[in-house]
């Protein structure tokens, strides 16, 4: 089953086009990788499936309903959640505050602040922040940060799940446990479609790999297609 497509999606800022005519589609269960250069239209594309921006052309469906148009909590509420490429937290709140968010804002209805609560611990033991519960945020190490960004998205109870750049800035260790955590969500049941630069990352654990460049989608296919693609290589990975 398609949970996300989009067809023929633009997106111009002024005169510049970040996104043209981009075709696109999810099978539920994948995890879906999406590269490029910077200034490809990664983000913008995120940005788009999630409400953040609007759509100029061209029509995004989530589990064959059109999202296109619709506003960040309604497009949350249908099953779409995200993290974001640069960290954004609630940095004075603790982290399981932080996760509560993410029930309140995920729910269609009204929630008791215990129900919450008890939505949002779970989340944190899923990314394995238990013992960080009463942590401010603003003290967690990077890696801890970007782990709380998740848990606060799976609080929203998510069936596809945006990841910007989850492995940034982490070291091997914790990139090898993050790749984990990853596969451990899909095997939960989440979709995942996530924009990534660490190429050890996308290789690893993506099902299919999408690559962008100048906002058009210029190659598609398994990690080893696309390893072995040469505009892919020419454009991107290098010689």
């Amino acid at each position: 089953m398609r949970i996300l497509e989009g067809e023929k999606v633009s997106k111009h800022f002024g005169g510049l086009a970040a996104l043209s005519d981009v075709n696109l589609h999810i099978e539920q269960g994948e995890i879906v990788g999406l590269i490029g250069p910077n200034g490809a239209g990664k983000t913008t594309l995120f940005n788009l499936i999630s409400g953040a921006i609007p759509t100029k052309s061209g029509a995004i469906r989530f589990k064959d309903k059109n999202i296109t148009g619709l506003k960040p909590h309604q497009i949350c509420r249908l099953g779409v959640a995200r993290t974001f490429q640069s960290v954004k937290i609630f940095s004075n709140m603790s982290a399981l505050d932080n996760a509560m968010v993410g029930s309140f804002f995920g729910m269609p209805t009204s929630m008791s602040p215990a129900d919450a609560a008890r939505e949002a611990t779970k989340s944190l033991e899923d990314v394995g922040l238990s013992a960080a519960k009463a942590i401010p945020a603003r003290d967690l190490t990077l890696v801890n940060q970007k782990r709380l960004e998740v848990a606060r998205a799976l609080a929203t109870k998510p069936e596809l799940l945006l990841l910007d750049e989850l492995m940034a800035g982490l070291t091997h260790t914790e990139m090898a446990e993050t790749m984990e955590l990853v596969t451990g969500l899909r095997d939960k049941g989440i979709t995942i479609f996530m924009i990534e630069h660490v190429m050890k990352a996308i290789m690893g654990i993506c099902d299919r790999i999408m690559v962008l460049h100048h906002g058009e989608n210029i190659a598609e296919g398994t990690p080893k297609e696309i390893a072995g693609n040469k505009t892919v290589v020419e454009v991107y990975l290098g010689e």
